[in-house]
Parts: structure tokens; C-alpha cells; sequence
């Protein structure tokens, strides 16, 4: 196996790996650990080529910084990426392979699952490597953390609903849901549960007829999302959703998903505030898994205790950035960043 530095600004540490034997092709970002040890995870996908995979994991790894600072976490930013197709190349020598790769970082990069990886699939790692979370047993397990993100979420489609709509109450509101993995599943049925009528859309024509079937949900196609009548847009599936193309589309009062990287660039924050659209900050709004893990990478005693008490805080936390949007008419985009870099550098002082 080889592990090669790879020059990125802005990031601590870079790292290529490459093992012949098992076909692993992949990177490790690690964006700082000014406020602890960089942790994020580690998603598996067939990239177009390397230097998508490479720009993924950058992207990924800076989102992990703030979503970690805006969480009250003491971990900092990072996240790996594996070039390939879970369904057919993921093999355990691909992810023994990895294993060796962070257990090489010495602790400077804590991994956990993402797209494309189960609990199970990190238990393999673990035969390589400390520094993994995630696991599905063990005296800290934290499991997969799809349910917890999906109950910070939830949090955040209430918060923007009483700004936009003057109440939580999502009876009766048109929730359009982009994504059904675990995250949007888990999301849709909450929403269900309050009352919400469901539009959804996935790629996986299964996963569609699944939330028709059981929730009741009114399924469009992939690019209908986007222009379909609806009160709130929750992107739950890919990055760079929010853009030029896809904005002037829209006919949601607010946003609030689980994807990372929502918005394809920072204009794109002042095109949804032009248009009075109400954007949730997506490492707030989706900080619900990483504090799940974290009770694994800390080894909290009282997990469950500690889970909820830190999702409070992350939605007081919203709660204050949009307050503060409002009040400065501003994007809450630009008001969550200053809250994340105030907070590392009071860490890093």
C-alpha cells in the first residue's frame, strides 16, 4: 500500500492511497484539527475520475470543521473518499486496506460511515484500526447515525417553519424530500408523523415506490423536485443542489436538508436570500450524526443523555443564526460562518 502527500491549501493534511492488491484507490482530508482530532466519514462512490474524488473529500472534510465547531464538539475536520461502486467493488481487503491507511495518521483522523458504508463495513476497518466509529457493538457503539441526523433535521424544518410560517406545526405543510438513504427515510418518516404531506424523489426507483407505498408520499421525477408547489425543500442526497440553474426554480419559502455542501457556491446563500427563501445552514441543520459518533470517539458513559442535550444546543444554535440573519438581513449562511470561526478561534487562542 501507498500513502502519498497531496498539496491542498487550506488543509493540514492530504493524503492519496493507492493498494494494488485490493483495488483501493482513495483520499484522506484532513482540513484541521485546531479544536481536536479530525473526524468525519468515509463515503464510497464511482467517481468520474480522481480529481472529482479529490475536490469531494476537500469540500467534505472543510464542511466537517464547521459542522463540528457548530455542533460544540472538540473534534476538528476531515473525511475520506474511495473511488468505486459499494454495490459491486467493496470488498473486506479494499476496507482492511483502508483500515491500515487511518491507523497510519496516528489519531489525527477519526473515520465513521458515510454514503456507501455500513456499520458492518466499519467494524472491518476496526480490525485495522483504532481510530473508527460507528461500529455496531462494542462498549461505545454509536451505530449508524442515520436516525440521529435525521432527528437534527427534523429540528431545523421546524425552526425555519415558525420564521417563514410563524409555528412548527408541519400539519398540513408540503415537504419536498430529495434523497430517501437512510437520512431522507428516516426524515420522511418523522415528517409523516407530524402531519407533513410528502413529495419525494430519489434515483432509486425502488426506494420511491417504498415511500408511496408506506407514507403516502407523491413521488416526481429527479429534476421536478426543484419547481414542484411546496412549503420546504430538504435535500437529502448529493452536494451543489443549490445553484444557479436549480434556485430561480424554486417555489419553497425555506430550506433545510441533510446533504452536505447544499450550495454550489457561496453566491448562491445571497441568490436564495434575494428571492426570500430561508436557508438552514446544512453542517447546522445535518450536525445530528456527527454528535452521535461523537459519544464513540469520546466514550460517553450516558449517550443517549449527552445525544440530546447536544442537539438542544445545535438547535438553540440555528435558532440564533437565523435570528441574527433576520435582524442584519442577511443571508444565514454568512452569520453561521462567523459563529463557526469565532468559536475555533476562542478554541485556538
Amino acid at each position: 500500500m501507498t500513502i502519498t502527500d497531496v498539496a491542498a491549501a487550506q488543509h493540514e493534511n492530504v493524503y492519496r492511497v493507492e493498494d494494488q492488491a485490493s483495488g483501493l484507490v482513495g483520499f484522506i482530508a484532513i482540513h484541521s484539527t485546531a479544536l481536536g482530532p479530525a473526524a468525519g466519514g468515509l463515503r464510497m462512490k464511482p467517481y468520474a475520475s480522481e480529481a472529482d474524488a479529490l475536490t469531494d473529500a476537500l469540500r467534505l472534510s472543510e464542511g466537517m470543521t464547521y459542522k463540528n465547531a457548530a455542533a460544540g464538539l472538540p473534534l476538528g475536520g476531515g473525511k475520506a473518499v474511495i473511488i468505486g461502486d459499494p454495490a459491486t467493488q467493496k470488498t473486506p481487503d479494499l476496507l482492511r486496506a483502508f483500515g491500515r491507511a487511518v491507523e497510519a495518521c496516528n489519531g489525527r483522523y477519526w473515520t465513521a460511515e458515510d454514503m456507501g458504508m455500513t456499520p458492518a463495513d466499519m467494524g472491518v476497518l476496526a480490525e485495522e484500526t483504532r481510530f473508527v466509529a460507528g461500529l455496531a457493538d462494542g462498549a461505545f457503539a454509536s451505530g449508524d447515525p442515520s436516525p440521529i441526523t435525521a432527528r437534527g433535521i427534523f429540528n431545523a424544518i421546524r425552526r425555519v417553519a415558525v420564521h417563514q410560517f410563524g409555528s412548527a406545526n408541519l400539519s398540513g405543510r408540503r415537504v419536498a424530500v430529495q434523497g430517501l438513504g437512510h437520512v431522507g427515510w428516516n426524515l420522511c418518516h418523522r415528517l409523516k408523523a407530524a402531519g407533513a404531506e410528502l413529495i419525494v424523489t430519489d434515483i432509486d426507483a425502488d426506494r420511491v415506490e417504498k415511500a408511496r407505498d408506506a407514507l403516502g408520499a407523491t413521488a416526481v421525477g429527479l429534476n421536478e423536485i426543484y419547481a414542484v408547489p411546496a412549503d420546504i425543500f430538504a435535500p437529502c442526497a448529493i452536494g451543489g443542489i443549490l445553484n444557479g440553474e436549480t434556485i430561480p426554480q424554486l417555489t419553497v419559502k425555506a430550506i433545510a436538508g441533510g446533504a452536505n455542501n447544499q450550495l454550489a457556491t457561496a453566491q448562491d446563500a445571497e441568490l436564495l436570500h434575494a428571492r426570500g427563501i430561508l436557508y438552514a445552514p446544512d453542517y447546522v441543520a445535518n450536525g445530528g450524526g456527527i454528535i452521535n459518533v461523537a459519544t464513540e470517539i469520546l466514550q460517553i458513559e450516558t449517550a443517549e443523555d449527552w445525544v440530546s442535550e447536544h442537539l438542544s444546543a445545535l438547535d438553540n444554535t440555528m435558532e440564533r443564526i437565523l435570528r441574527a440573519a433576520k435582524e442584519a438581513d442577511v443571508s444565514p449562511a454568512l452569520v453561521a460562518e462567523d459563529v463557526v470561526l469565532q468559536t475555533i478561534k476562542r478554541h485556538a487562542a
